[in-house]
């Protein structure tokens, strides 16, 4: 049960971002996507999906999480979950990844903010109000504190869960994404990583 709470409270300070930016901490937040090269001890080395060799220290009480594969038919009306979305030639939002928050993290970053999977992604962290099929795949209207959306959601994107890990999952050749701080010297520090686990890669 411990190690439950100790996830949420982690995975809650990590998607957090607006509320972070008011009271920042030391260093500027960089999104870290990528793939393990070597744990030792405390000292993550990762190969960035820029080409680049990353070396993050971690926190001596560093958590990880691992996500697990879901489906459109696991959304249902009333779960809370979060979506990076772009804007289509037809102006609205098109899903390229969902995952669907544990009941406990229920309010997460909620809102609408600029993300940057790709350019011009959109972050939208919101209740499900409603569901309506969509010619491929299923439309999702969320609603969130200020606003609410209609995000078409295709049948082929990634979508998941999280659920807590550990060390382990932090193999060579592990894809991992994470929220890290880059002090004033270069030096990169995280106090988690969300991993792949059992093939199923981070896809945010």
């Amino acid at each position: 049960m411990l190690s439950k709470f100790l996830f949420i409270g982690a995975f809650v300070a990590l998607l957090a971002l607006p509320a972070a930016a008011q009271n920042p901490p030391e260093g500027t937040r960089t999104f870290v996507r990528g793939t393990v090269e070597k744990l030792d001890g405390q000292t993550l080395k990762v190969k960035s999906r820029e080409g680049q060799e990353l070396t993050i220290l971690l926190a001596p009480d560093f958590t990880v999480s691992g996500v697990v594969k879901r489906s459109l038919a696991d959304i249902k009306a009333g779960d809370y979950v979060a979506s990076t979305s772009v804007r289509g030639s037809d102006g609205k939002l098109h899903a390229i990844e969902v995952h669907i928050f544990p009941e406990a993290m229920r309010g997460t970053a909620e809102g609408q903010f600029a993300w940057d999977l790709v350019p011009d992604s959109i972050m939208t962290n919101a209740t499900v109000a409603g569901i309506t099929a969509a010619p491929q795949g299923q439309v999702l209207k969320v609603t969130y504190k200020g606003g609410e959306s209609d995000i078409t959601v295709p049948n082929d994107i990634p979508i998941v869960t999280y659920v807590p890990g550990d060390a382990s999952l932090l193999k060579p050749g592990a894809a991992i994404f994470m929220a890290a701080l880059k002090k004033s010297d270069g030096t990169l520090t995280a106090a988690r990583v969300t991993a792949e686990k059992d093939g199923v890669k981070p896809p945010m």
